[in-house]
């Protein structure tokens, strides 16, 4: 990911620390999960991780919601820290109520006993036992962190995903942060990564950001986007099915206006200049193919750039369990899933961008779906009064979401020509601090064919991101789509936790 800077703007002025205690709480930690399996163990309290949990301990399934985080609400609905003190934080989020509903209901079938919240909780992978599922996870903060385990009859993996990075000249100065780091820094910590900022990349969460940006007080000088809103022409049936998209395109458009931010369709950040810290920005106008045109750089100055090409399904947990993926038309790779939100593995459900970026609100619905598939999996005997209607209802939405989410994923999927960007000397991997010449050099010389055996000769993709920020540049420079990896792993696990394993887990 982007660096973050090493100066931060001032608090945004939405959302000020206000005087005297905060209202926000926490999920409080749960005691040590019981060896009787539960009914369903939720990876993930994102939107559609939430969704899940709440609509099973509704429909009478015993839950366990284990995430990374301290609170639930994923990267969507990420909070200041109590301690800020924030005045309004749901001015900073789209459709806080959805979230804040959800949230309530959560509270109430904790203190019911019908669900338990385990925050800071890193599932790294999922194991069969005894006709259950046994989940394994890295609890806590180090160096305290410990093993914890939980036993479930159906497991519901709703990850989410992460900020696809497709590199540059430049990428690696400081002040130059992804387009939802941009906006975690400001939900999460009331900050700004600069006072002049430029947004850049492409997909809908630019809008977002630049808006959200804008409204907090730094200075947008433009939105750089490298695709053509032309593209969604041919979708206009999808487009007026879906008339709450349009209106929220409407709305951040109006942000957009207000603020006197330019939008830039087609062009592309080249480069990045400065001494120490990002000064300003090259941008070029792209043809069809995302390549530069010549005669079209300009340069923008600014302090801060926020970047991203949309998002990467956060899949390590699934592929490591064998479930079947497919390629997604953002160029991406996702899950295959049934009409009930099943995966290809007996036992395994998923929900939300897994299985295709689809944005807040297919999240909620999927996961909603799928809550509903385990209980009828699990309690066949005992079927929700009602629930026939509601699952109907729940299929045509998700099937109007996705059809949208399809059609913005294709309008925005990278072309093959944005690796002209890249000079040899521009760092492709991060981590191992690789640049491009040695990538095409593996490619062009030495016969590599796929982003593996550029790994072996190049290191590309062997540092401690593994991959998930370089993987599409490097499958691009190799000529390969990107592909999901099965890895026993799906974050870094002490060894003494290996060891602690029994010996049908290892």
């Amino acid at each position: 990911m982007p660096t973050s800077p090493s100066d931060p703007a001032d608090p945004p002025r939405a959302a000020r620390p206000a005087s005297g205690p905060s209202t926000s709480t926490s999920v409080s930690t749960s005691p040590s999960p019981s060896a009787e399996p539960v009914d369903l163990a939720v990876v993930g309290a994102g939107p559609a991780g939430l969704a899940a949990a709440v609509a099973g301990a509704a429909l009478g399934l015993s839950v366990t919601v284990l995430d990374a985080g301290e609170r639930p609400g994923g990267q969507f609905y990420r909070r200041p820290a109590p301690g800020l003190g924030a005045a309004r934080p749901e001015a900073l989020h789209h459709d806080w109520a959805a979230f804040a509903t959800r949230e309530a209901a959560l509270r109430a079938h904790e203190s019911a006993g019908r669900i338990t919240c385990l925050p800071l909780h890193h599932v790294w992978t999922v194991t069969p036992s005894e006709g259950a599922w046994t989940l394994h996870a890295v609890a806590g903060h180090a160096p305290e962190e410990r093993a914890a385990a939980v036993t479930a009859r159906a497991v519901l993996i709703a990850t989410g995903a992460y900020e696809r990075q497709l590199p540059f000249p430049g990428w690696t100065l400081p002040g130059v942060v992804g387009a939802g780091g941009a906006q975690a820094m400001l939900k999460g910590g009331l900050v700004l990564p600069g006072r002049r900022v430029v947004v850049a990349g492409s997909g809908p969460l630019l809008l977002a950001v630049a808006g959200s940006l804008a409204a907090a007080g730094a200075t947008v000088p433009a939105v750089v986007e490298a695709a053509a809103y032309t593209a969604y022409a041919g979708r206009a049936a999808t487009l007026l099915r879906n008339p709450g998209k349009l209106l929220e395109a409407a709305t951040y458009g109006g942000a957009l206006a207000r603020h006197h931010v330019r939008l830039l369709t087609r062009h592309a950040v080249t480069e990045a200049h400065g001494t120490g810290r990002i000064e300003a920005v090259t941008v070029a106008r792209l043809d069809r193919d995302w390549r530069p045109l010549p005669g079209t750089a300009r340069r923008i100055p600014c302090d801060a750039l926020a970047v991203g090409h949309g998002l990467v399904p956060q899949l390590e947990l699934a592929t490591g369990l064998g479930c079947a993926t497919r390629p997604g038309p953002d160029g991406t790779t996702a899950l295959v899933l049934d009409a009930e939100q099943r995966t290809s593995v007996p036992g395994i459900w998923s929900a939300g961008e897994t299985g295709g970026i689809g944005g807040a609100g297919l999240a909620l619905t999927e996961g909603e779906l799928a809550a509903h598939s385990v209980a009828a999996a699990l309690r066949p005997q005992r079927p929700a009064p009602g629930g026939g209607a509601r699952v109907a209802r729940l299929v045509r939405r998700r099937a109007r979401l996705r059809a949208f989410a399809d059609a913005m994923a294709a309008a925005h999927r990278p072309g093959e020509g944005w690796t002209g960007w890249l000079r040899d000397d521009a760092v492709v991997c991060r981590c191992e601090e690789v640049p491009a010449g040695p990538i095409r050099e593996a490619v062009g010389d030495l016969g590599a064919r796929d982003a593996r055996t550029v790994k072996l000769l190049t290191r590309a993709g062997m540092g401690w991101c593994q991959g998930r920020m370089c993987g599409p540049a490097v499958a691009a420079l190799a000529g390969q789509e990107p592909a999901a990896d099965r890895r026993p792993l799906s974050c870094p696990v002490p060894l003494r936790h290996l060891a602690e394993l029994p010996p049908a887990d290892r």
